[in-house]
């Protein structure tokens, strides 16, 4: 009795058993390796220049990326529940600090994908997946928020290295560049996994949550549910809207003569990235919290609608360098809790013992936005010359997927809620 007493005092005087802890070291960790996707548009036009290549070639670079990150995700999930998220989360941060600082020696494109694109998507997933898996784990009543504050500091991290990273590329050049801030997000990610820790046993216990069975549900069977794969082609829809933005914003903006701009004093291009990082960071906890309260499927009607919204009124004012700047962040405002949303809802309709390994397979959907947001939207606006039809394409894949959101995955999710429990 006193031993267990004594144990009890033991492990509650550790910080590292405190989920708040927890929460923090996987936001250190997620911002830490935010940068390679965040402020890639910054990458595009200097290295365009010095390597003479293609925005269309370019852009494989940044699809690789995501598509490493993604469709290794489910492997990666298990490897994390396998050997734990600790050691597999110091070697991700290590591979996404090599990735820049391999990448700085830049020759060919072709040493661009390999080094900034498979090792950055190797790394950047390893983290990713592994520190959303351990928060619904730690949370599992505010899963929303939760997974919402480790993915705001993915959203939000680059916020502290545009400005520095775009100054850098002034003075330093693309090699000084990713040389230093490669040394600086390896070593930051790489001190924060050391604290990483699972949480025990008795913390894992839902407190009057509804899940799909009290064991979990396992991939193999969750992969054959026709609600896992509406929520996979939804994710499809949004990360590609977002991601084609994040890749291509930096073309864009030259094509409607805002680079040049200065807005409230400042370079338009990089304010803009700044309060896009801002507003995807601040939407995924507070979208994460609205949803732990009226329910995901109301939320991401509200969310997914605003985007859409968002995103009509940004291309029809286009040429106004102010409302460029203030726009992009409402566009952002309401693409970015998707990061939030998809894992809390999964792991509220499939459980937690496989949370993991299941959203690994949900996040390859960032894979699929990736491949049409970037090299096949370039493409399509290299066959139009005009960024319009693109626009188009985001703007209704962001409508239908709130549609499906209220009126096909409500509906579809609590009947199988209730056949799981009856």
């Amino acid at each position: 009795m006193t031993s267990a007493v004594m144990g009890a005092k033991s492990t509650s005087s550790n910080p590292l058993k405190s989920k708040w802890v927890q929460l923090a070291l996987g936001v250190i960790c997620m911002m830490s390796i935010s940068s390679p996707q965040y402020v890639w548009a910054l990458f595009t036009k200097p290295i365009m220049g010095q390597l003479g290549v293609t925005l269309t070639e370019l852009q494989v670079t940044f699809s690789i990326l995501i598509v490493l990150q993604t469709f290794f995700s489910p492997f990666q999930g298990y490897l994390v529940d396998k050997f734990g998220p600790r050691l597999l989360l110091s070697i991700g941060t290590i591979l996404t600090g090599a990735s820049w600082v391999l990448s700085a020696n830049l020759t060919t494109v072709s040493n661009l994908y390999i080094t900034y694109g498979v090792l950055g998507g190797l790394g950047t997933g390893i983290v990713y997946i592994g520190v959303v898996g351990l928060m619904v784990r730690w949370f599992p009543n505010n899963r929303g928020f939760a997974v919402g504050m480790v993915a705001a500091g993915y959203g939000i991290g680059a916020l502290l290295t545009t400005f520095p990273i775009a100054d850098s590329l002034a003075v330093s050049g693309i090699q000084g560049t990713l040389t230093f801030f490669g040394y600086i997000i390896g070593a930051v990610g790489l001190l924060a996994a050391q604290g990483i820790r699972v949480p025990h046993a008795d913390r894992v216990q839902t407190a009057g949550q509804i899940e799909a069975a009290a064991a979990g549900v396992a991939p193999k069977t969750m992969l054959k549910t026709p609600v896992f794969w509406v929520m996979f082609l939804m994710m499809s829809m949004m990360s590609t809207s977002g991601l084609m933005v994040i890749s291509q914003m930096g073309a864009f903006a030259k094509d409607f003569g805002i680079t040049s701009a200065l807005v409230f004093g400042m370079a338009a291009l990089p304010l803009a990235l700044t309060i896009d990082r801002v507003t995807n960071g601040l939407t995924r906890p507070l979208f994460g919290w609205v949803s732990d309260r009226i329910g995901r499927e109301y939320t991401m009607t509200i969310a997914f609608g605003l985007e859409a919204i968002a995103m009509f009124v940004w291309v029809t004012t286009r040429t106004d360098p102010v409302l460029f700047v203030l726009l992009s962040g409402v566009v952002f405002f309401g693409w970015g809790e998707i990061f939030s949303l998809f894992p809390s809802t999964l792991t509220d309709t499939f459980g937690q013992k496989h949370a993991t390994t299941n959203y690994g397979f949900l996040y390859m959907a960032q894979g699929v936005g990736s491949i049409i947001g970037g090299p096949i939207a370039a493409y399509i606006h290299g066959a139009t010359d005009s960024w319009m039809p693109v626009f188009a394409i985001m703007i209704v894949l962001d409508a239908t997927a709130a549609i499906l959101a209220f009126f096909v995955l409500r509906p579809m999710r609590a009947k199988y809620l209730k056949s799981c429990t009856a």
